[in-house]
C-alpha cells in the first residue's frame, strides 16, 4: 500500500467515514462499525476488526491506515497527573494532559501548535505560533490518553475532557467542532455536553457559531476586570472588548448544557489581584450568571510575572464570595513536569517569528526602563 495516497480515518468525523464507505459501495452501518473500533475500542489494525466483511478489511488494508502522532514523551508527576508530547511533524509537538482525581479524570488537550493569541502569562504564547492542528491530530490525543490510561475492568477512566491546552481553539474552528462532534458521539467517545468545557480568550464570532453548530460547556479567559489592564494581559481584547465579550457569554448561554459561564482569571501578583480589582469585577459581571475559577499563576522562564501569596489570593476570593459569586482557587497539579496551567510548551517552529520581533521592542526600549 502507497501511504501517502491512503486515506487516514483518524481524520474522518462521523459523515467522513460515512462517504467515505459510500464511495466503496459500503452500506452506511459499515462507518458505525469502524467508528466504534477506532474511537470506542481504541483499535488501529484493521485486521482486529472482525465483525466487518473480510473483503472490507482487505480494502482497508490497502486504501485506509489510522495515523497517530507519534508519543515522544510521557511524563508522571508526584501526584499523579500525566503529561504527554506528541508529535505533530515538521518540527512541532504538542502536549495533552490528563488530571487525575477522586470524582473523575480530566484530559486537557491542544488544539494548535503554538498560540497566535499572546497572553501575556502563557507559556505557550511566548513561542509562537506554527499552524493549526488537524482533526486527527486533535482527537488523536484523547485516543493515545484512552489507550495509555485503560483499564482491565472496562472503567472509563477520562470523564472529562477540556480544551484548554496549546492554541485558541475557536481560531481553528472546522477541526475543532468535527473533535468535539466525535467526543459526544455515542460511538465514538460518549461524552456528554456538560462534561467537555471549551476554553477561549474571547473570539466573539466564533463563540455565537459554537453556540449554534455543538454548545459544550464554556470557559472564558478573563483575567482583568477592565479593558486597560485587559488589552495588555490579553491582546485579543483590543478586537473584542469587554462589554462585546459579555454580551457573547449571554448569547451563549441560550444553548450552553450549562446555566453559568466559567470565568479563568489568571492572579498575577501586583497586577490584578487586588481587593479593588475583585470589586472591579463583581461589577464588571452584574447579574451574568457565572462562577469564577482563580488560577494561581504558574511561573515559567523569562514571563517576568509572579504567583500572589496565600493571603491575597483569599482576599481576592472573599470579595467574589461575598458578591454571591462561586469561586474556587484551582489546586496547582504537574508542576514538577510543567504541565499547570499555562505551562504546557510543547515545541514549536514559530511563523509569527514572535522571539525575534519582542527581542526588537526590547532593544528599543531605554536602557533606564528594562526591568532589572
Amino acid at each position: 500500500m502507497n501511504v501517502n495516497l491512503a486515506t487516514n480515518l483518524l481524520e474522518c468525523d462521523a459523515q467522513g467515514l460515512t462517504d467515505w464507505c459510500a464511495e466503496r459501495g459500503e452500506k452506511a452501518y459499515r462507518a458505525r462499525q469502524l467508528l466504534r473500533w477506532i474511537h470506542r475500542a481504541g483499535v488501529a489494525d484493521f485486521t482486529q476488526m472482525t465483525d466487518l466483511a473480510k473483503s472490507l478489511r482487505e480494502r482497508l488494508l490497502s486504501e485506509a491506515v489510522v495515523a497517530l502522532p507519534a508519543v515522544l514523551q510521557d511524563h508522571v508527576s508526584a501526584d499523579g497527573t500525566r503529561k504527554w508530547l506528541l508529535d505533530v511533524g515538521a518540527g512541532n509537538a504538542v502536549e495533552a494532559v490528563f488530571i487525575p482525581e477522586a470524582e473523575r479524570g480530566t484530559l486537557c488537550i491542544s488544539t494548535q501548535a503554538g498560540c497566535a493569541v499572546n497572553c501575556r502569562f502563557c507559556s505557550t504564547g511566548k513561542q509562537g505560533f506554527s499552524r493549526n492542528l488537524s482533526l486527527g491530530e486533535i482527537i488523536g490525543q484523547l485516543w493515545w490518553a484512552r489507550h495509555a490510561l485503560a483499564r482491565a475492568d472496562g472503567e472509563r477512566v477520562i470523564s472529562n475532557v477540556v480544551l484548554m491546552g496549546m492554541g485558541e481553539p475557536l481560531l481553528n474552528y472546522d477541526a475543532t467542532l468535527a473533535a468535539l462532534r466525535l467526543m459526544l458521539d455515542d460511538n465514538a467517545y460518549g461524552l456528554s455536553r456538560r462534561r467537555v468545557t471549551l476554553s477561549t480568550s474571547g473570539v466573539v464570532p466564533m463563540m455565537d457559531r459554537l453556540g449554534e453548530d455543538c454548545a459544550v460547556a464554556l470557559a472564558v479567559s478573563l483575567h482583568a476586570p477592565n479593558d486597560a489592564l485587559r488589552d495588555e494581559l490579553v491582546p485579543l481584547n483590543r478586537k473584542y472588548p469587554l462589554a462585546e465579550l459579555l454580551a457573547a457569554c449571554r448569547r451563549y448561554l441560550d444553548h450552553a448544557p450549562r446555566d453559568f459561564i466559567t470565568f479563568e482569571y489568571v492572579l498575577l501578583a501586583g497586577v490584578n489581584d487586588s481587593v479593588a480589582q475583585a470589586r472591579e469585577l463583581v461589577a464588571l459581571v452584574g447579574d451574568l450568571p457565572c462562577k469564577f475559577n482563580l488560577i494561581p499563576f504558574n511561573p515559567f522562564p523569562g514571563s517576568g510575572l509572579a504567583r500572589p501569596g496565600r493571603d491575597a489570593m483569599r482576599a481576592f476570593g472573599e470579595v467574589l464570595l461575598a458578591a454571591g459569586l462561586v469561586t474556587t482557587i484551582r489546586k496547582t497539579r504537574g508542576d514538577d513536569i510543567d504541565a499547570a496551567c499555562g505551562q504546557l510548551a510543547g515545541e514549536i517552529q514559530d511563523r509569527t517569528r514572535l522571539a525575534e520581533r519582542a527581542a526588537a521592542t526590547l532593544r528599543a526600549i531605554p536602557i533606564a526602563q528594562v526591568p532589572a
